[in-house]
């Protein structure tokens, strides 16, 4: 499919075409190929799968400049539009889950049963009134704390020690490209201005925020933290897994979605 600006998106669809769709949003620098361990048990459950390339990720094209967060948004929004979407399970994994948020707050909810967000706080950075951002980026290094990447932060299992945890991740995240773009770079630095708790304050559809326990990125209390700002919501944190929670904790992860979506025909869950 083509957007507005002429930029291709990608998506692949498995399952039911009758089922509920299930928008699969991967993270920044990550291919839709990021949820081969959800697909099958999503489709198994009856759904429409769709596993989504927004611009300048995976199969889709890859402009050099004018990826931002808003951008991303309003491609999740062709994405609906083009394929006449209703009633969606979004599930957004890091970048992905704050594409969510950013789709939101343009467009609103009204075709969305359901928003599910995997490892990711809705505000980066760490102020008086938020300990749940990237560990180590606050006010005083804002404008150079991702000028070049992300950090390193120390926190997590080393990869070393993952044992099949790290063989999904290689699995998963096959071709994956570990150079940054000065586009990339600008889009990173977006990401991490950005404060979308206003947004989630104001959905009012069923959200589960799930945490991995061993984030590299930030502390796990983010999930609960999330959920406490949405009128109906849901958390969880996931026992030995990194950020990459849904590829290297599969099991658990499909579970609670799973649970999650079957919940929303009987209104979510409240807080």
């Amino acid at each position: 499919m083509t957007a507005a600006d002429g930029i291709r998106l990608h998506y692949t669809q498995t399952g039911d075409p009758c089922g509920r769709p299930v928008v699969l949003l991967a993270g920044f620098k990550a291919s839709a190929q990021s949820w081969l361990y959800q697909v099958g048990p999503l489709a198994a459950a009856g759904h429409r799968v769709l596993s989504v390339d927004l611009r300048g990720h995976g199969q889709a094209d890859r402009p050099a400049s004018g990826v931002d967060m808003a951008r991303r948004g309003q491609d999740v929004r062709t994405v609906l539009d083009a394929l006449d979407l209703h009633d969606v399970l979004a599930v957004g994994g890091s970048m992905g889950g704050n594409t969510i948020w950013s789709y939101v707050s343009q467009f609103g909810a009204d075709r969305l049963a359901g928003i599910a967000v995997v490892d990711q706080t809705p505000k980066m950075l760490n102020t008086d009134d938020w300990s749940h951002g990237f560990y180590g980026y606050d006010e005083s290094n804002i404008e150079t704390y991702f000028a070049e990447g992300v950090p390193k932060t120390g926190h997590g299992t080393p990869l070393w020690r993952r044992g099949m945890r790290l063989v999904r991740l290689l699995r998963a995240m096959k071709g994956g490209e570990r150079t940054l773009t000065p586009g990339e770079l600008a889009l990173l630095s977006d990401h991490a201005k950005a404060d979308w708790r206003p947004v989630i304050a104001q959905t009012d559809v069923p959200v589960l925020f799930a945490a991995g326990a061993e984030s590299e990125f930030w502390p796990s209390s983010h999930a609960a933290a999330a959920a406490a700002l949405a009128p109906q919501s849901s958390s969880i944190v996931i026992a030995a897994a990194g950020h990459a929670t849904n590829i290297e904790q599969p099991k658990p992860f499909n579970d609670a979605l799973l649970g999650f979506e079957s919940a929303l025909d009987t209104g979510g869950p409240a807080r």
